[in-house]
């Protein structure tokens, strides 16, 4: 899945934070949201504007900043 197009980076928006299509939500938000338990579903009720593919980008983005995080710490 790619994320691109999806994750946006904006330093005049929430700090240069990752955010979902220029929104204010950030990877960060919908991760947290995940994290504490709520399913999919349970954040596109709760945030009609965002969308499955939304939080599928929001998860490659983490996963692929995480990859290239072990590569670093790999060196």
């Amino acid at each position: 899945m790619t994320y691109k197009g999806i994750i946006t980076l904006d330093p005049n928006q929430r700090g240069g934070k990752p955010c979902i299509r220029g929104m204010r939500i950030t990877v960060y938000d919908v991760l947290d949201y995940l994290a504490s338990g709520m399913t999919k579903e349970d954040i596109l009720k709760d945030f009609p504007y965002l969308t499955a593919e939304d939080i599928q980008a929001a998860l490659a983005y983490a996963a692929d900043r995480e990859k290239h995080q072990m590569i670093i710490y790999s060196k």
